[in-house]
């Protein structure tokens, strides 16, 4: 199956070290070689994400040039939502490679999945159609359709997670549901195999990738105020505490950090003011 790769952080980072051991994946020291994507929510003013910088190829991240050029390339954001796949269902085409991008209430949403949905043919009727042939896309249309139809007005991201964990079971029972999904104010991670998170904070240490013969001090990249998570299929490196998720657990992270349903607004309201 495919691999997730999201980062979702307090001020403005740099994915590049995480990036350069999770592409190994796609070909080299793994066979998700069926397209990658990743997509940064980069901050405008006083928002911490509207616009995105987005990249799919359908060749494996491990050879692919813009691959190559984006782990020499850092590129900070807030929130960042990357994806190697193994093609299951759907074509190996670019319209199929995660991650998905749609607009709902005015920013736009990215979103990749890891897994299989079975008999998956939900009724789409609103202005959210896949372009691709993945299940994965389906399933992203028929989130931000409901999401739509939940909500009269704008959502605090408090909300958005109370909903979204009446949501996605609806979808998980047709298989399995790993997922990333973000706005650009939060970071949401749904496991129902296999997901691992971790977070970094000061003091930082020194990191040793698990795919790539690399290792850095992080306390030499990040200040006293950095502060972010990292979630992945499986741990990139070899020397941090990766903290398994549950099977049919939900995660909302917010400012670095993770957040429960009552304080993600808050969280994110002081993130937005940063």
């Amino acid at each position: 199956m495919c691999q997730l790769l999201g980062m979702n952080s307090h001020l403005p980072a740099s994915l590049t070290l995480s990036f350069t051991g999770f592409s190994q994946r796609g070909g080299c020291t793994d066979h998700h070689a069926d397209g990658w994507g990743i997509a940064f929510f980069e901050s405008d003013g006083n928002d911490p994400g509207r616009g995105v910088r987005y990249f799919v190829d359908k060749e494996g991240a491990a050879t692919s040039p813009i691959a190559q050029m984006l782990r020499s390339y850092p590129i900070k954001s807030h929130n960042v939502v990357a994806h190697v796949r193994k093609a299951t269902i759907g074509a190996v085409t670019l319209e199929n490679c995660h991650p998905f991008v749609r607009e709902l209430w005015g920013r736009y949403w990215v979103f990749a999945h890891n897994g299989d949905l079975a008999n998956y043919a939900p009724a789409l009727h609103g202005n959210f159609r896949p372009v691709g042939s993945t299940d994965s896309e389906l399933a992203f249309c028929w989130l931000l359709q409901e999401l739509a139809k939940s909500h009269a007005g704008v959502p605090s991201t408090s909300e958005l997670h109370l909903t979204l964990a009446e949501l996605v079971p609806q979808i998980a029972r047709h298989g399995t549901f790993n997922f990333l999904l973000s706005n650009g104010q939060a970071l949401w991670a749904h496991a129902s195999t296999r997901l691992h998170y971790v977070l970094r904070q000061h003091p930082f240490s020194q990191v040793h990738l698990k795919d790539d013969d690399v290792s850095v001090d992080l306390s030499e990249l990040n200040g006293p105020q950095d502060r972010l998570a990292i979630v992945v299929t499986e741990p990139l490196t070899t020397n941090e505490d990766w903290v398994a998720m549950a099977p049919g657990e939900l995660r909302m992270f917010a400012g670095g950090s993770v957040c429960e349903p009552h304080t993600a607004g808050a969280n994110s309201a002081a993130l937005l003011a940063a």
